[in-house]
């Protein structure tokens, strides 16, 4: 089953100055048709609250909601799917778990990893990167920058959506589209700009 994919994500992420729904208000009333749910600080039977309450604005704004990872709450919450980031994941148990209609995404760093996520059969996306240093996600993992997005033209057979991710910044958005990449997610660039809401719409704009 094809599901719709937006070509921008918004994640939200934990920030000592502003909740998750907060954050989600912010984005909804910037325009955000995707909003990715990324708490990763507290433990699940303090997340359902919180999810559903973002949920209900969501159905308000017609916006998709994604959680990140807790795919075993979609029973406790309204969502419309999962994005998850463990690369080592059984996706296949993941997509009979969560059913065929919700949205799977994962994550992939390299194109080893983005054509196995393809080859799997249930994943709907990639969220491919790291595109540059984030501190929203730290890691070790090689740098794609430009080239490592350029790099898929030379493969035809990924079909899969692709998304890039990581560190991405307002500046960088025209020659990431010009790659040939699906779409862009960002997070710190929108939740930690002067003006979040405006920061979404700039980005929203440049993308569609």
């Amino acid at each position: 089953m094809k599901k719709y994919i937006s070509k921008f994500h918004y994640l939200t992420q934990d920030l000592r100055t502003r909740s998750h729904l907060e954050q989600a208000t912010i984005a909804c009333e910037a325009g955000a048709n995707w909003i990715q749910y990324r708490c990763l600080t507290r433990p699940d039977d303090e997340l359902i609250e919180e999810i559903n309450e973002i949920a209900g604005l969501c159905d308000d704004w017609g916006t998709t909601l994604i959680l990140t990872n807790h795919y075993h709450l979609l029973d406790k919450v309204d969502a419309q799917g999962v994005h998850i980031e463990d690369l080592n994941a059984d996706f296949k148990a993941i997509r009979k778990t969560i059913g065929n209609d919700k949205t799977l995404g994962a994550s992939a760093t390299n194109l080893r990893q983005l054509m196995a996520l393809q080859n799997t059969g249930v994943v709907d996306y990639c969220g491919y990167g790291p595109f540059a240093v984030t501190s929203t996600k730290p890691n070790n993992y090689p740098l794609l920058g430009f080239e490592g997005y350029r790099q898929l033209e030379k493969h035809p057979e990924i079909t899969i959506p692709v998304i890039a991710v990581g560190g991405i910044q307002m500046q960088d958005v025209d020659a990431l589209i010009k790659t040939g990449v699906y779409g862009i997610a960002v997070s710190a660039a929108v939740n930690l700009a002067f003006d979040a809401g405006s920061a979404l719409k700039k980005f929203y704009q440049k993308i569609y």
